[in-house]
């Protein structure tokens, strides 16, 4: 089952949910505990492919879809950092708003109901890399996706670069550790949040961008499916941190790419899509075991 195509599709599916999850691995660095990213990814695939059918480009289609990202993560920053509302209050009503926001300006933009299909979207394509191709095996499973795929592995590299090896990162630290002590040093707390939500926004709407320009030439009513959670959940797993967000973004891939395989073996969708939230579910059910585990010798000491 397991197979050179099963394993190209991994990595292709990964990077809506790695893009997401790091934007939101460096909100929570800052003590944002973003989960708007679901809304995101939905503003950000429609965006793209408006952007790509009315201009024709789909490098506008990405770009506009960032733009967009950025704005409404920026909408989130106005009502938990300046206003200081409840993160996970926002960020469920911003989802909603997302989901119902698509809808209505596919009817009013394109006067479709559920799918948006037209041969002037233009789509990401695929590039293939010049050595790794060649290569046999590892050729068929790492090249000829499209460039955000490549973008998203790169961006895993810079995202731990910057929390660790630059003076922002170190900053962004310790705001999410302290704010009050990192205000009393001079660091602008509001505006590195600011700078982390548009980001987050940058990273969640190139997602959107993959979904709808990338893997496919449309855009389906809610067709982030539920990645944007899932990219919550990554983030919890990996504690944070970009290697162990990889790590875990890889495992959802998986699951997600396994699912599509045993549709096309007759198994019956209904079962088939719940193989990803399952996975999700039971990863989650061992992070916090072995979570339960680490903290009860700690426990046992202090009394």
């Amino acid at each position: 089952m397991i197979d050179v195509s099963l394993l190209n599709s991994t990595f292709r599916l990964i990077a809506p949910i790695l893009l997401a999850a790091l934007g939101g691995l460096m909100c929570e660095r800052v003590r944002i505990f973003n989960i708007a990213l679901e809304g995101t990814l939905i503003i950000g695939a429609f965006t793209a492919v408006a952007a790509s059918f009315y201009t024709g480009s789909a490098l506008i289609g990405v770009v506009a879809a960032a733009l967009a990202g950025v704005l409404f993560n920026l909408i989130l920053g106005l009502f938990v950092v300046k206003l200081r509302s409840d993160s996970i209050v926002t960020g469920i009503a911003l989802n909603l708003l997302a989901a119902g926001l698509t809808i209505f300006l596919l009817r009013q933009l394109f006067g479709v109901k559920g799918t948006f299909d037209d041969p002037a979207i233009v789509g990401l394509g695929s590039v293939e890399l010049p050595v790794i191709s060649q290569i046999p095996v590892l050729g068929e499973i790492i090249s000829g996706h499209s460039w955000i795929v490549y973008f998203s592995w790169v961006m895993v590299v810079v995202v731990y670069i910057i929390l660790f090896k630059q003076v922002f990162g170190l900053r962004m630290r310790g705001v999410g550790q302290n704010d009050t002590a990192a205000q009393t040093l001079g660091v602008n707390v509001p505006g590195i949040r600011y700078a982390v939500l548009a980001f987050c926004g940058v990273l969640a709407g190139m997602g959107g961008a993959q979904l709808s320009l990338g893997q496919v030439s449309l855009f389906v009513e809610n067709m982030s499916a539920g990645r944007g959670w899932i990219a919550v959940v990554a983030v919890m797993l990996g504690r944070a941190h970009p290697v162990g967000v990889f790590a875990a973004c890889l495992l959802f891939g998986f699951a997600d790419a396994l699912s599509f395989r045993l549709q096309g073996m007759m198994m019956p969708h209904q079962i088939a899509d719940t193989i990803p939230y399952l996975v999700t579910l039971i990863a989650l059910f061992i992070a916090q075991i072995t979570r339960s585990r680490r903290s009860r010798p700690k426990e046992v000491a202090r009394s």
